[in-house]
């Protein structure tokens, strides 16, 4: 079974598959001959759409939200394959379908992998590597991590776990005890193993005809989810804060900076959230100022 990145996707792929498939039983049927019955065309658009055919997408109008039309579907239609440690859910093709969406980047940036990474660091001339660790359940994660600095550099992000530095298991580790780890550690090579944010999800979503994808935030906390809009189809939830939007870093920003990040934000776009009473508790102790100013907010590369 193929994945999807949204629901919209795996509506659209359907209508596609079912007019090849309607496509294919036309050309194969036999022609008629004169004087057999022929159903009027209101019949024939009756039993089509009792089947789930459709002739063409545009039959669909202003589907889900969407301006829909072949053309732009066509061109944003591709099999993607998975990272290579990805675990595909139905080999051997492990492919992604992606009917409206497509290859789109801000996908690839806020994709959040299963496995375990390998990162290093060195010190800044200041003896720093520009990152705040925070004790949770026995592991230990990034609470902050500082612009253009070698953590950012890195590509470590806010929620990351850490599992080991210098070959030392992290776990059960106090903060005062982790951080003494980087502080006492050569400044030429800083060795850790990463685990890509347990805590948080990404959600694809489609921006409707209006340029919304349908819910209220405030604070950076989703409050609300509009009826029927892409969030709430695909899967949003209240009582979370957004982390990453399109996979860049929005904690500690303004709502009205958050908005004009949503606002710039292509059709397709990605929100990665986090639980309220986790999120609260990663960032305990740490002022909306201080985040504002030092959390690494840069566009990750891909």
């Amino acid at each position: 079974m193929s994945l999807y990145p949204s629901l919209e996707d795996l509506k659209v792929d359907k209508v596609i598959k079912a007019q090849a498939q309607f496509a294919q039983t036309a050309t194969s049927m036999p022609a008629i001959a004169e004087g057999t019955f022929q159903p009027p065309p209101a019949a024939v658009a009756g039993m089509m759409a009792g089947s789930g055919l459709y002739p063409n997408l545009e039959d669909l109008g202003d589907y889900m939200g969407l301006a829909l039309n072949s053309d732009e579907v066509q061109k944003n239609l591709a099999l993607v394959p998975l990272a290579d440690n990805q675990v595909s859910p139905s080999p051997p093709s492990g492919l992604m379908v992606r009917p409206v969406t497509g290859a789109d980047v801000g996908i690839r940036r806020a994709e959040i992998r299963p496995g375990l990474r390998e990162v290093v660091l060195c010190k800044d001339q200041d003896g720093k590597v520009g990152l705040r660790l925070r004790a949770i359940d026995n592991g230990v994660f990034v609470q902050l991590v500082q612009s253009n600095s070698p953590a950012a550099l890195a590509g470590l992000r806010f929620g990351d776990q850490v599992l080991q530095i210098n070959g030392q298991n992290s776990a059960g580790w106090t903060v005062d005890k982790a951080h003494k780890v980087l502080k006492t550690a050569a400044e030429t090579r800083i060795e850790m193993v990463v685990r890509d944010r347990p805590f948080q999800r990404t959600v694809t979503m489609h921006k409707d005809s209006s340029g919304h994808v349908g819910f209220i935030y405030k604070s950076g906390k989703i409050v609300s989810l509009v009826k029927d809009g892409s969030a709430a189809r695909n899967g949003l939830l209240t009582d979370h804060y957004i982390c990453e939007i399109n996979g860049q870093n929005i904690i500690g920003l303004k709502d009205s900076q958050i908005k004009d990040i949503l606002n710039t934000s292509p059709t397709t776009m990605t929100i990665t959230m986090m639980p309220k009473f986790i999120y609260e508790h990663m960032i305990k102790r740490m002022s909306s100022g201080l985040l504002r100013s030092a959390m690494d907010h840069s566009v990750p590369e891909v």
